[in-house]
């Protein structure tokens, strides 16, 4: 399921990500609202300018989960040792695990908007191997380079983690079970 998420989502994120950079109604590339930017991109770009940057979302997504779901139970065992009641227990664990996927995922992104970035023609445009290594040249693997807008993605990840596993399992746990 997440891959077919990940490739009908993508031409949002695209169009999202181009907004996001735009430098305000002066910007010679700026866009007049939503229709006129999936026009541009389709027009200047084609198709494939919608998926510009998708790979690194596709890498990222198993180990993503891999690690949210796997670091979620570690930090639950965890914190089943302190005081803290259980439903702060699980919001805690799942705070915690988002920002250890935070960790993982933020380099994918870092690639990924460079790509969705790059308002050239798909065909030149560089694969996602060689923008990785761009970065790396360029700004370094820290916080201006390969992990650009770590505390941004530790905080989506944190807090929506966190609302959603303390959610779940409360909401789980006060639910009957059927029989």
């Amino acid at each position: 399921m997440s891959l077919v998420e990940i490739c009908l989502m993508h031409p949002l994120d695209v169009v999202k990500t181009r907004f996001q950079i735009q430098r305000g109604t002066n910007d010679p590339h700026g866009y007049k609202g939503l229709g006129d930017c999936f026009r541009t991109i389709f027009r200047n770009e084609g198709v494939y300018g919608f998926y510009k940057g998708i790979l690194p979302p596709i890498l990222a997504e198993t180990p993503k989960r891999a690690v949210k779901f796997f670091t979620f139970e570690q930090y639950k065992k965890l914190l089943g040792f302190t005081p803290l009641s259980p439903a702060l227990a699980l919001s805690g664990a799942g705070l915690f695990a988002g920002l250890t996927e935070a960790l993982v995922v933020n380099p994918f992104e870092v690639v990924k908007v460079s790509l969705q970035a790059n308002r050239d023609s798909f065909k030149v445009q560089p694969s996602s191997y060689a923008q990785a290594r761009h970065i790396i040249q360029s700004d370094g693997l820290g916080l201006r380079g390969l992990n650009k807008g770590l505390t941004s993605t530790l905080g989506r990840h944190g807090v929506f983690n966190m609302i959603y596993f303390g959610f779940y399992f409360n909401v789980k746990d006060a639910i009957p079970a059927s029989k």
